[in-house]
């Protein structure tokens, strides 16, 4: 029987980064002295959209959201967790500016490559490049599925995604404080924030979660992962 493709809105792909494992010694020291750590308060621009790139940067410890912004449309496009990089899109010598912005959820820890060391490793080790081409691709891949199912799927389906999403994927457990306020968890799934509000009064009046302000807890996985596939 053919196998039914599962699509989530989810912001993060399964892929587990594993780039820096490929470097040797030598090409570990070479990234340590051609990268800064840099530390972001809760709210604060990590890139601009348009802005020219002189960095790659990788998530030593927080949470931002990478989104596109004309002025008038807003849309998130993935949530930048722990391990995760921010700005692999522009690593070809044919783009010189950020395709969109960042902005921190939390007081997060960023570590900034200088983009012409992260381009000569590319170039000398192709078990380091191999890898950054899973992690693009992977990222691809997650995109393409939040795309159809911000599309396509009804609220209930959306909310439930980014639920799981959090739980699964960012927070590793069932139960997470929620660093977003209700507006930005609106905006990652796709509605208003009285639709969610409302519609996290009712997963909790259901039992699907526990709501105790930015306490949420899932008790009931496998009714919500019902939820997030039928959309």
């Amino acid at each position: 029987m053919e196998e039914v493709l599962r699509f989530s809105g989810c912001t993060l792909s399964y892929h587990q980064n594993r780039c820096f494992e490929k470097l040797t010694h030598e090409e570990r020291d070479f990234l340590n002295a051609n990268s800064v750590r840099i530390k972001y308060k809760k709210g604060e621009m990590i890139c601009k959209q348009g802005g020219f790139v002189s960095h790659v940067m990788y998530m030593e410890k927080g949470l931002a959201k990478v989104f596109l912004d004309n002025g008038s449309n807003f849309l998130v496009l993935r949530v930048i967790p722990d391990g995760s990089f921010l700005g692999l899109a522009v690593v070809s010598e044919e783009h010189s500016t950020f395709p969109y912005s960042a902005m921190a959820y939390m007081d997060s820890e960023i570590r900034q490559i200088d983009i012409n060391a992260f381009r000569q490793l590319m170039k000398q080790n192709i078990d380091f490049v191999t890898e950054i081409i899973d992690i693009l691709s992977a990222n691809s891949i997650q995109i393409y599925g939040r795309f159809f199912c911000l599309t396509f799927k009804q609220a209930f389906g959306r909310l439930a995604d980014i639920l799981l999403c959090l739980s699964e994927r960012i927070f590793k457990n069932t139960e997470f404080d929620l660093p977003l306020s209700r507006k930005e968890l609106a905006e990652l799934s796709g509605m208003s924030p009285e639709t969610v509000i409302r519609m996290l009064k009712e997963f909790n009046t259901e039992g699907l979660i526990r709501l105790e302000g930015k306490s949420i807890e899932v008790l009931d996985y496998q009714r919500l992962k019902k939820i997030s596939e039928t959309g």
